[in-house]
Parts: structure tokens; C-alpha cells; sequence
């Protein structure tokens, strides 16, 4: 008989895409000059506001209703989590924009300072570029083998998500994490977000 111990939790959810998200993104891509020069700055392979724009929830309703829907599905996790909050809650910390371009990549991290991340798939063409969670206790794992192909995913090193519109993605900020190559034509649109004690 064994323990799991330490184990590490993916919150997969559901949220209808509403219509008019895909053309309220792009529509802030296009307007956005600081955002769009950030990721270009960064190499970013597309468009984010992460840099650039903190107020959509009151810029546009479509991301108001969003954040609400995101918000029950945070507050379910930090209660399967076991979280004692004690007197404060989790509040949004931030709330922003991803357009992938073809070949566009995000390179492994972290979300410091935040206590869940997440991220929400609004449009996901075909062979768009998986995200990619990694073992947090990689640095510490010297003279493991190697673990098998058919391996469960609980005992991987690295675990692949490939993202469908309307999924929903809740982890811990500290689970390091990063997005494969968007091998699509077409653009992959997300909208990602921080939640923190408050």
C-alpha cells in the first residue's frame, strides 16, 4: 500500500465562450500600441496585455462576466486546495490578453506573488501548442531514472494539457509551467489571470 504526498492539483473547468469574446480581443489587440510593443520587445510571438492594460473587466462587460465565472471556479479550488484564508479572501490581481501567433511559444515560469494562476481558451485552432507543466521537484530529483512513455500522469515529470475553447485552467502561481510551439495557422486566443490573498 502507498500514500500519495504532496500531491499537485489542475483544476479543469468549463465556461461558455461567449461570442463576442474573440472580437473584443482582437479588437483591443489592434489598439493596443503599448501592448503590442512590449511583445514585440519580448519576443512574444503575438499580442499581450499583460504589460499594458489592468482595467478589462471595466473596459469591456464581456470580461465583467468572465472574471464572475471565473471567480466561482477559483473559489471551489482554494476550497479542494484546503486553504485557510482566515478573514481574507482571494481577489483578482490580474486579468489579461494572449494572441499567439503561428510559431509563437511561451517559455517555462512561474507567476510570483499570486497564489493561484490560470488561464481561459477562447479560440484554439488545431495543433495550436499545448501547455506544459513541469514537476516542481525536478532540481531534486539527481539519480532518478527515467520515467516510462505510458507513464500516469501523477507520475511524469512533465504533464501536457492540449487546450479546447471554453476550457478552463486553474493551478497553484508556484507550479512552474510554459506553452508549446503554436504550430497553427490560425491565432490561439487566451485570457490568463492571477489570483491573490486579499
Amino acid at each position: 500500500m502507498s500514500d500519495a504526498l504532496f500531491v499537485t492539483r489542475l483544476h479543469r473547468g468549463r465556461i461558455s465562450v461567449a461570442q463576442e469574446l474573440e472580437k473584443t480581443c482582437l479588437g483591443i489587440a489592434a489598439e493596443d500600441r503599448a501592448g503590442q510593443r512590449w511583445a514585440r520587445e519580448h519576443g512574444y510571438g503575438g499580442y499581450t496585455s499583460y504589460a499594458s492594460l489592468n482595467d478589462l473587466p471595466t473596459r469591456a462587460s464581456v470580461f465583467a462576466t468572465l472574471e464572475k465565472a471565473i471567480a466561482k471556479q477559483v473559489g471551489a479550488f482554494a476550497r479542494e486546495l484546503q486553504f485557510d484564508l482566515g478573514e481574507r479572501k482571494l481577489r483578482l490581481d490580474s486579468l489579461w490578453i494572449n494572441v499567439m501567433e503561428k510559431g509563437a511559444i511561451h517559455a517555462p515560469h512561474i507567476h510570483p506573488h499570486s497564489v493561484i494562476s490560470g488561464t481561459y481558451y477562447v479560440t484554439v485552432p488545431p495543433r495550436s501548442g499545448a501547455i506544459r507543466f513541469e514537476d516542481p521537484r525536478l532540481p531534486m530529483l539527481m539519480a532518478a531514472p527515467p520515467k516510462k512513455k505510458n507513464a500516469r500522469p501523477e507520475n511524469r515529470s512533465f504533464v501536457d494539457v492540449t487546450p479546447k475553447p471554453g476550457m478552463l485552467l486553474l493551478w497553484e502561481s508556484w507550479l512552474r509551467h510554459g506553452v508549446e510551439p503554436n504550430a497553427a495557422r490560425g491565432r490561439r486566443i487566451s485570457v490568463s489571470f492571477n489570483y491573490r490573498m486579499g
